[in-house]
């Protein structure tokens, strides 16, 4: 019986992850926040190096079931499968997506699958108004690309809901008032 939560936060660029894993973090007793941002490499040896990446993480989260600890993830091989969808790269990643997410759902944590997204996709343009660094072209801060990306984590969001009911998945909307978020978020989180 599980006595640990697993917390997996995705979302477009701009919906306000960021925010929420740092509200997390410190708001749940025992929870380690990871922060993931996957390969820049969109040729086949991306594929190879996520695959790697994300079957390694799996074995260090598997690891850590029933010690206690609350894990919280700020992306994870979720985004990668939304990236390869909408084209961003050169391989499909669904298999691996599948197997890994399979993998996931009979781990024994509480599982909850957190999908942060704006209502008013407008609100994006002004949250996307950053320095850009040196970053791939199809990860940087584009309100089309937010928006597209919006759709396909709560579209994934639905997949899993309806394939995996053992993982919690809650969708929050976050272009409210922060502290109604906040409420929400722990809430529904039993905290």
């Amino acid at each position: 019986m599980a006595n640990s939560k697993m917390i997996i936060v995705e979302g477009a660029q701009g919906a306000g992850k960021t925010t929420i894993t740092d509200f997390l973090r410190y708001a749940i007793k025992y929870t380690n926040l990871y922060r993931l941002t996957g390969t820049s490499d969109s040729g086949k040896a991306g594929k190879e190096k996520a695959t790697i990446m994300y079957r390694n993480l799996m074995t260090y989260i598997k690891s850590l079931e029933n010690l206690s600890v609350n894990l919280l993830f700020d992306r994870t091989f979720f985004t990668e499968e939304v990236y390869c969808r909408l084209g961003f790269k050169e391989y499909s990643f669904s298999d691996v997506y599948e197997k890994l997410l399979k993998e996931l759902s009979e781990m024994d944590f509480d599982i909850y699958y957190i999908t942060i997204y704006l209502q008013d996709e407008s609100i994006y343009e002004k949250r996307l108004e950053r320095d850009g660094k040196a970053i791939p072209e199809y990860a940087k801060f584009k309100l089309e690309s937010s928006i597209n990306q919006q759709r396909e984590y709560l579209k994934m969001a639905e997949e899993i809901k309806e394939k995996y009911p053992k993982i919690n998945v809650i969708n929050i909307e976050n272009s409210r008032d922060f502290e109604e978020v906040k409420k929400q978020l722990l809430d529904i989180l039993d905290n």
